[in-house]
């Protein structure tokens, strides 16, 4: 986590509106004008910053993580769903 100190206090409206895009900003489906203002918040801003951060971590954590095991109920009944889409 890097630390600076920052001149301006960040627009709190825009914190909240970050909070929303940060997902899009990550996948890069923000248009152009939209991401450079919110890269240029970012860099005022050590909240949002910390938050991005934050949500890397959160999302590269999820990526390793294995799926829970089917739940033994649900699998017997797609399994006989599908045995029974095949008889059909």
């Amino acid at each position: 986590m890097r630390l600076r100190l920052r001149r301006r206090r960040p627009d709190p409206l825009v914190c909240r509106e970050f909070v929303e895009l940060v997902t899009e900003y990550l996948d890069g489906a923000l248009p152009r004008e939209e991401r450079l203002r919110l890269e240029a918040h970012l860099a005022a801003c050590d909240g949002c910053d910390a938050y991005l951060e934050d949500f890397r971590v959160i999302v590269r954590t999820l990526k390793q993580t294995p799926p829970p095991p089917a739940d033994p109920h649900t699998r017997e009944t797609l399994l006989r769903a599908f045995r029974e889409l095949r008889a059909a």
